[in-house]
């Protein structure tokens, strides 16, 4: 019989074929009985003949499953193999073909059980991939929702697929197929525990880090990536916790349904599907990928505010007649850093965080530092000193939360960003001297910007804070402090709001 016999057999429509191999094979069966009868010695050639005929076919079934073969194809083949031993067997009892085929086949079904958890991850992969690639072409409105989608049922439904089709395997009253069913169950509990391992080290390859790279080395290369690949990296951190929260319960219903009794794995061994384990994994991973969001976006920013404050000779700088256009660009990452968290995560629960009089501050003007009258005298010293008086009248008698543990909400993520971005912004200050006219722009930009921030950013006491700090440090490095009158800072600010509207008309 010619191996390519077993091959034609993969289409189980065509039972012309099946008959052909059928009569094929009965005839090589009524050889072989011929054969032993003509020439009694010549068993042993017979036995290994037949044991290489048997192998070759599951040769052959191993490239069927490299080909993403389905389930009933496979059992096909599997079906055709096991009539030909037992066809055989029973006029080569020497050869113990039903052991030897047992064996093969324990082979090629837990290949076939590794390989359609391969194609899974592949398919989570592309799934990803795909979106990315088609956003850069410019063919998706809401690529990273459509990523998040994707992925999900890539992975849930996926897994539903798969675990369909074990059910299968399981479940097929083949005699063959009815002694691995143990075997079976343990493969599948393994195969999806390895699964998800390997699906966080290929989650991590997306977001351009790996597991053996330090966490500085990932922030660094993220920091390079574009703006979509940072909001793939929002998505992941989406999906690890779908997987945690929904897929990783859903699958070990499953499992428990149809795939936890029997088993030979031993029981020091403990069991092979642990959910527990996955879903601290995947909670670990999301907090990462969402730190790492974080990060990536808040170095972009930083880019930004470092090209702003080393370029320039502060201490030679001209008087201010305008905000710098490194606001407008400032406010625009935060808006696209906006609407990337708009289209994945959900809007926080608490409303905005206003400072009242009674932790020492208002919303309205008074709250600057700057706006004290003390501080337009033209004594220098005398400006300093208030200055720093007024700040540290409010380190005491505010108690002002900056950092606090970031969630998975719209605001928070925000928030976070806002306030790294404001301390960069801080520090860039400290390392600079600045003339009497540089504190003033700093000073009008700083207030400029306290209203757009106010607006993205829920938590105004902080805000107000941060802002008055990067003032109070650049009152610190100046030579001579001496803010803009508030006349003259309101009337810049009025004159910049009005360019932007005129800009950007509002539409009826």
């Amino acid at each position: 019989m010619e191996s390519s016999d077993l091959t034609k057999q993969e289409n189980n429509s065509k039972p012309v074929l099946a008959t052909k191999h059928e009569a094929s094979f009965c005839e090589f069966t009524e050889a072989v009985r011929a054969y032993r009868v003509i020439f009694q010695d010549s068993v042993e050639q017979l036995v290994k003949l037949s044991q290489g005929l048997i192998a070759k076919n599951f040769e052959i079934s191993e490239q069927y499953i490299k080909k993403k073969i389905s389930v009933a194809n496979f059992l096909g083949v599997i079906r055709i193999i096991w009539k030909d031993v037992l066809l055989l067997d029973e006029v080569l009892l020497e050869a113990f073909l039903p052991d030897y085929c047992l064996q093969a086949a324990q082979a090629a079904v837990k290949q076939y059980i590794a390989s359609k958890f391969s194609h899974l991850l592949h398919n989570i992969s592309d799934a990803l991939t795909n979106v990315h690639v088609r956003h850069n072409e410019g063919m998706e409105e809401h690529p990273l929702q459509i990523a998040l989608k994707a992925g999900k049922t890539a992975v849930l439904q996926g897994s539903m697929d798969l675990l369909l089709d074990f059910r299968k395997l399981l479940d097929d009253d083949l005699g063959l197929l009815v002694k691995l069913r143990d075997l079976v169950t343990d493969w599948v509990q393994e195969g999806f525990q390895d699964f998800f391992k390997a699906l966080e080290d290929r989650l991590l390859v997306h977001s351009g880090r790996n597991r053996s790279g330090s966490q500085e080395q990932g922030i660094t290369e993220g920091a390079q990536v574009d703006k979509v690949a940072a909001g793939l990296v929002l998505v992941l951190a989406q999906l690890c916790v779908f997987i945690e929260q929904t897929a990783t319960p859903r699958i070990t219903e499953e499992v428990a349904a149809f795939f936890s009794s029997g088993g030979v794995r031993s029981y020091e061994n403990g069991p092979a599907f642990v959910p527990g384990e996955i879903c601290r994994v995947f909670r670990s991973a999301g907090e990462k990928f969402l730190q790492q969001y974080i990060n990536v976006r808040t170095q972009r920013i930083s880019v930004l505010l470092k090209k702003r404050f080393t370029t320039p000779n502060w201490f030679k700088h001209k008087e201010p007649r305008e905000v710098h256009m490194f606001v407008d660009l400032f406010l625009q990452e935060l808006e696209a850093i906006g609407a990337e968290v708009k289209q994945l995560l959900p809007p926080g629960v608490l409303g905005k965080h206003r400072r009242t009089e009674s932790n020492g501050s208002t919303a309205s003007s008074r709250s600057n530092p700057l706006r004290d009258d003390t501080m337009s005298r033209s004594n220098t010293q005398r400006a300093r000193s208030q200055l720093l008086e007024t700040h540290l009248a409010k380190l005491f008698k505010q108690k002002v939360e900056i950092f606090t543990k970031t969630e998975y909400t719209q605001e928070s993520v925000v928030n976070t960003i806002v306030k790294l971005c404001l301390k960069s912004l801080q520090e860039f200050v400290r390392l600079q001297t600045f003339n009497r006219s540089g504190f003033q722009q700093i000073q009008l930009d700083i207030q400029f910007l306290r209203g757009p921030l106010k607006e993205i950013v829920d938590d105004e006491a902080t805000i107000d804070f941060l802002l008055d700090e990067v003032i109070v440090g650049a009152s610190e490095r100046c030579l001579d402090p001496i803010p803009l009158e508030p006349p003259i800072l309101d009337k810049l600010i009025q004159a910049k709001l009005a360019k932007a509207k005129e800009q950007n008309p509002v539409s009826p």
